[in-house]
């Protein structure tokens, strides 16, 4: 349970970083950071799946690099579902996908030291009973 509350938080943290990188993702405060990290999380497992099939001859003829746009428009989706959340601009909707993952594994891989128990279970060297 706090291991799914600090990625949120990570993810929003990492919205807001993307905020004052890119002119064209505009948040307008943390708690919408927070409602729009859970909105990207909900349309990056329910949607992105399905455009990712879709997608699938795309991205093969593109050797990979569509899905760079299947990411953007996941980005895109949740800002238009949330209220004080935008994104403007070829830029913000190819690259801030971008840039908030590469924050976001930063921001988690903290968390993950500090709080070794609470995060994912792959990332914790358990001891075997014997």
């Amino acid at each position: 349970m706090l291991g799914n509350l600090l990625t949120l938080l990570a993810t929003a943290l990492s919205l807001l970083v993307v905020d004052i990188i890119f002119p064209g993702v505009d948040l307008a405060n943390f708690p919408t950071a927070l409602i729009a990290a859970a909105a990207i999380g909900v349309v990056n497992a329910s949607v992105k799946p399905v455009l990712s099939a879709l997608a699938m001859p795309l991205n093969f003829v593109s050797l990979g690099s569509f899905s760079l746009v299947v990411n953007g428009l996941c980005f895109w989706l949740a800002s238009v579902l949330i209220p004080g959340f935008r994104v403007s601009g070829l830029l913000a909707f190819i690259l801030g996908p971008v840039i908030l993952s590469f924050v976001n594994t930063f921001i988690s891989k903290y968390f993950a030291e500090k709080y070794p128990a609470t995060m994912n279970s792959t990332s914790v060297n358990k001891e075997l009973p014997q």
